[in-house]
């Protein structure tokens, strides 16, 4: 199918599962956006490479680039709506999972049109996503994957677990496995280093398939110990056969780090720029890490 005509199939779906009053997935030069209230989501892609020979790319890790949405137009009918029911409206609009499930479809569309599609895609979700659905997590979205012609197997699930979660580790748990039923695969990030208790269970209860670790982390700690933190963390991971990531490599020193330390595959901006269409831009784009 081609790329515009999957455009039409995903905004049929939104007007009609999410009430959209607009179709918010729009196509410009082979670039797919979608609209959200007063923003627009976009897509970055970062190569996945492999830590002894970074020119051989597994996969990308899809991120967040949001711009205005200049052209948020609202019609009379949507106002009146907005003022006779302000509740609705504003719950509709702030949806987690709406925003969730669009985001990511604007990936997988923009990954379609510019990437290698037998490569793995790394799509993060929203833990509040998985707190918010009770079962068959991962069901929705094979639907739409399975439109463009991806398998779930060359999907990586990312899932940041924020010390903040702490409560709820076991419902993430548990939402994760409901995709791993699917046929996904699992990764997990930490918003910091994983040595508590509480995480390293949940990382040997899951077992994921990959570990994200943020080299900006590591830049947090005295030298004298970053090399024995990162060997009980490599511990650890290989104790749950999970493959490990370091990203945001910027410098020759990082990486010297990542490939000492058994880091399997690597990511940032040392390596050299993956060459895509990205000649048009959104004015001020602000990249998040979601």
């Amino acid at each position: 199918m081609l790329l515009n005509h999957l455009v039409d199939v995903f905004n049929d779906a939104f007007e009609h599962e999410h009430d959209f009053s607009h179709r918010p997935f729009i196509l410009k030069e082979n670039r797919v956006n979608g609209l959200f209230g007063p923003i627009r989501i976009g897509s970055v892609f970062s190569a996945i490479r492999q830590s002894a020979k970074p020119t051989r790319i597994i996969g990308h890790a899809a991120q967040i680039e949001v711009a205005a949405n200049t052209n948020n137009y609202v019609d009379e009918d949507e106002i009146a709506s907005l003022l006779a029911n302000r509740e609705t409206y504003h719950s509709n609009l702030e949806s987690i999972i709406t925003f969730d499930r669009l985001s990511r479809t604007v990936h997988v569309l923009n990954y379609l049109a510019l990437l290698s599609v037998d490569q793995l895609l790394f799509l993060e979700v929203d833990p509040r996503h998985i707190l918010g659905i009770k079962k068959d997590h991962g069901v929705y979205f094979q639907d739409f994957i399975a439109k463009i012609g991806l398998e779930t197997k060359n999907v990586v699930v990312v899932l940041t677990v924020y010390s903040q979660y702490a409560r709820h580790y076991q419902e993430l748990l548990a939402g994760l496995e409901n995709y791993r039923r699917q046929g996904y695969q699992i990764a997990l990030k930490f918003d910091n280093l994983p040595n508590d208790k509480a995480l390293a269970d949940l990382i040997a209860q899951l077992s994921p398939q990959y570990i994200f670790v943020s080299a900006r982390v590591l830049e947090q700690l005295p030298d004298a110990i970053i090399e024995n933190t990162l060997s009980k963390l490599m511990t650890s991971f290989g104790l749950a056969k999970s493959q490990t990531i370091l990203q945001h490599i910027d410098d020759k020193k990082t990486d010297f780090l990542a490939r000492h330390s058994g880091f399997d595959y690597v990511e940032g901006s040392y390596y050299r720029v993956i060459p895509l269409d990205y000649s048009r831009k959104p004015e001020n784009p602000v990249v998040s890490h979601v």
